[in-house]
C-alpha cells in the first residue's frame, strides 16, 4: 500500500516576527491562513504552506536552506521586488545546467529565496 501526503508545510524560524510578517503579507502578499500565536503559516499555493514560527534563531538556521517559489512570472516579481528594495542577491538568469530561468533574494532573517521557472516541458503544472 502506498501512503500519500494531503499538503506540504515549510516551517521557518524567526527573531524578527514583526518584519517577517511585513514581507510575507504585504509584500510576497501571500494569504495568512493560520494564526498561532508564536507560528503564522501562510498559504503558497494549492495545499503548498509556509510557517513562519517566532523562535530563538542559530547561526546555522539559514545556511543550508533555500524555499523556492515556483512561477512562469520570474522577471514581473523580480521588478515588484526591486521597487520594495529587497535584498536580491541574483538577478533574473537562465540556468543551462538545470533549465531554469531564475532569480534569488533573501527574507529579513537572512533566508535564501528563489523564484523559478522551470523550462523542462516533463516538469508537471
Amino acid at each position: 500500500m502506498k501512503l500519500n501526503f494531503d499538503q506540504q508545510v515549510t516551517f521557518l524560524t524567526t527573531d524578527k516576527m514583526v518584519e517577517s510578517i511585513k514581507f510575507y503579507e504585504s509584500i510576497l502578499g501571500l494569504d495568512l491562513v493560520l494564526d498561532q500565536g508564536g507560528c503564522r503559516v501562510y498559504r503558497v499555493s494549492g495545499d503548498a504552506f509556509l510557517g513562519i514560527c517566532e523562535r530563538k534563531r542559530h547561526e546555522d538556521d539559514c545556511k543550508h536552506l533555500v524555499f523556492t517559489f515556483v512561477t512562469d512570472k520570474v522577471d514581473e516579481w523580480y521588478e515588484m521586488l526591486k521597487d520594495q528594495d529587497v535584498n536580491i542577491t541574483k538577478t533574473p538568469a537562465f540556468n543551462p545546467e538545470y533549465n531554469i530561468y531564475h532569480m534569488f533574494f533573501h527574507d529579513p532573517n537572512g533566508y535564501l529565496l528563489e523564484i523559478q521557472e522551470f523550462k523542462d516541458p516533463s516538469w508537471p503544472n
